[in-house]
């Protein structure tokens, strides 16, 4: 290998899967200095983000609390079966009390709970890898964090996580005065009103800044998965105080301005969107028609244009083979009823097929074009009851890498 030019030997390595590539860390000085190469580590990413996703899983139950499992798809344009292979991944100390939250270009946002409550940590699971933030802001009983968005702002190179909290703003109410037990006690102060305040922090160049963006008059809809979409951020929202209207919108990393993007012409008073999602790169939005019991997935398929929403797919109701009663086993599984809220959509395999969650327990591919579904059984330690799931592109990123100063 020695002999062979560099960029030949960077297009080799490029192809092989993350867990040889570590492995090899270990041949010399030289390929340690040349997997660490930030051409290397593009060309690697490019490839993988060819292939199908990726996802991690974290397992919210005891005896096994937040420990993370990496799942690998297996499929074919010309070929329906898909395959799925979980690994469990070696865990640091310091994410005993982190929950996983978002991914992107490989690296993982997880946000602090219990004694961690509101620390933020960057990491990837593969490298090991890490980096606890700041705390964006002061927690206390009127505030609470709302939704949490990760991503690279592509024009600085720089990563950004974006806070939306909602702070309670609470006034003395005549009608609630009661008989005072103590003076600080005189009355009531019910809440009047919530506002949202957005705070953002910047990592990269040896620079960690934040910054408090101001108030914001829309509230966002609480999502489990991050839809990163041209370099934006998106969430359904609704103006403050109403949730008749509900709107998408979007959070530009680079120039960091929220901007309403047009919703799929399939919104009516009896049919909301309740979900959004990327598929195949476009930003794709999820609503379920009460009439025929279906859940549609509206595809935007040139971004900002309102006339370019397209009812991609349809897809019937089902219960995955795991969570069927036994004496149900004989009946045909796919007229089984499923509330929308129960099932989400994950992402679009190579295949085509439609990978989908159900009530944060199992997981399936729907066909579309047989309209058929495929169950998995995952196996963990234990029998989890609840678990958390982000789509993930595997990369090599080193977090020390955009840390340091250059």
């Amino acid at each position: 290998m020695d002999r062979l030019p560099q960029e030949l030997v960077i297009d080799i390595l490029s192809r092989l899967p993350i867990s040889t590539i570590m492995q090899s860390k270990s041949v010399n000085r030289a390929w340690r200095i040349l997997i660490r190469n930030q051409v290397f580590v593009n060309m690697h990413f490019k490839r993988m983000v060819e292939n199908d996703p990726s996802f991690i899983l974290q397992i919210r139950d005891q005896p096994i609390q937040n420990q993370l499992y990496f799942g690998d798809f297996s499929s074919h344009p010309n070929d329906r079966n898909v395959t799925i292979i979980t690994k469990k991944l070696i865990m640091l100390p310091l994410l005993a009390n982190f929950h996983l939250v978002s991914s992107c270009n490989g690296l993982l946002c997880l946000r602090g709970t219990h004694r961690s409550l509101g620390l933020i940590c960057i990491y990837n699971p593969f490298t090991r890898d890490s980096i606890e933030l700041p705390k964006l802001i002061a927690k206390g009983p009127s505030h609470q964090v709302g939704v949490l968005g990760f991503g690279l702002d592509a024009t600085t190179n720089k990563y950004k996580v974006v806070e939306v909290s909602y702070k309670r703003i609470y006034r003395a109410s005549p009608s609630h005065v009661v008989r005072p037990v103590n003076r600080l006690a005189s009355q009531i102060i019910a809440p009047s009103s919530i506002d949202s305040e957005v705070h953002i922090l910047t990592v990269g160049n040896g620079i960690l800044t934040r910054r408090n963006l101001g108030s914001f008059p829309f509230h966002f809809m609480c999502q489990k998965s991050q839809v990163l979409v041209n370099g934006k951020l998106h969430w359904i929202s609704y103006p403050r105080g109403s949730k008749a209207y509900l709107a998408i919108m979007s959070f530009d990393l680079g120039n960091e301005q929220f901007k309403e993007v047009p919703r799929p012409d399939c919104i009516s008073s009896d049919r909301q969107f309740h979900e959004l999602v990327v598929l195949r790169r476009c930003l794709s939005a999820v609503c379920f028609d009460y009439d025929n019991e279906e859940l549609e997935i509206w595809v935007m398929k040139e971004y900002d244009v309102k006339e370019s929403w397209v009812k991609e797919f349809s897809i019937g109701t089902y219960l995955p083979k795991i969570l069927q009663p036994d004496e149900r086993e004989s009946l045909d599984s796919s007229m089984l009823y499923m509330p929308k809220t129960c099932m989400r959509v994950l992402c679009q395999l190579r295949s085509g097929g439609i990978l989908l969650e159900y009530k944060i327990k199992a997981l399936f591919v729907y066909d579309p074009h047989c309209r058929t579904f495929q169950n998995f059984q995952l196996t963990f330690e234990g029998i989890p009851r609840c678990f958390t799931l982000a789509v993930h592109v595997v990369g090599l990123n080193w977090i020390d890498t955009f840390i340091e100063a250059p």
